[in-house]
């Protein structure tokens, strides 16, 4: 897959797939595309590096992704790109997918059946706690979510060997989120709306440690005990608070700007 930009049509131009799609699949690139814009507005987007996928509902081996050359703010349901776990791209489209990102993406749907949607960041703080040899700490209720739930793989260059999906893999195993070391986060949801939710508590979690341990005093970390009686707590809600979440969030974005659902 080619990583370089195309000259293609505005996101404004492209034409709507509505009618060429299932209604599972238009909800879907809806969800997605209101997952791109929420991850801009809060501040995890750059430029128009790292991806979000999701997989096309009854199909179990493709997924969608963004278009690579429009920004996060620019994506819209149609904009979406289908492409298979080969590698294959199954609709019409002038723009080229992140080789990185198929990579990824391809590494974590071809084998987690489990996960609709994975998301990666490049943050300022998930790249910070992603180069600490301590990795995540449970010193804040928000990482207590990952207590036993977070992988860590080791920093391979850009991510466009093919050969590296197995590592990947093998270091995900059936966790929640990734942290690909001295590069960025990951989360894997069962619908766009968890994952984003995880990506959002993980990005608190990496910014509450910087700072905690940027004031040079030492840090606490929840006792033992309570790690296991809050994770168990969180594995139970997490799905739940996403949802009902979700709702807030797309009418945060349809007062903001709805051409998301286009």
């Amino acid at each position: 897959m080619s990583a370089m930009a195309a000259i293609a049509l505005a996101p404004e131009e492209i034409p709507s797939v509505r009618a060429k799609v299932s209604p599972e699949e238009w909800q879907t690139r809806v969800d997605l595309a209101a997952c791109y814009r929420l991850v801009d507005h809060y501040g995890m987007s750059d430029l128009t590096g790292t991806h979000i996928s999701a997989r096309v509902p009854g199909e179990d081996a493709a997924f969608l992704i963004n278009p690579y050359g429009l920004f996060f703010e620019e994506i819209t349901a149609s904009s979406l790109i289908k492409v298979d776990i080969d590698g294959n791209i199954l609709s019409e489209t002038e723009y080229p997918v992140n080789a990185a990102g198929y990579t990824i993406h391809s590494a974590v749907h071809a084998v987690r059946h489990d996960v609709n949607c994975a998301l990666h960041t490049h943050t300022r703080a998930g790249m910070a706690v992603s180069s600490l040899k301590c990795g995540l700490l449970p010193m804040s209720q928000h990482a207590a979510r990952f207590i036993d739930n977070i992988g860590y793989h080791d920093y391979e260059g850009v991510a466009t060997n093919l050969d590296e999906r197995e590592r990947l893999q093998q270091d995900l195993q059936d966790n929640c989120a990734l942290i690909l070391r001295n590069h960025g986060l990951m989360t894997c949801g069962n619908t766009v709306a968890h994952a984003f939710r995880l990506i959002q508590k993980l990005e608190k979690a990496c910014q509450a440690q910087i700072d905690g341990m940027a004031a040079r005093t030492k840090v606490t970390e929840i006792a033992p005990t309570v790690q296991e009686s809050t994770k168990k707590h969180f594995a139970k809600k997490e799905t739940l608070s996403a949802q009902r979440d979700w709702p807030g969030l797309l009418r945060q974005l349809d007062r903001i700007d709805p051409s998301y659902k286009n």
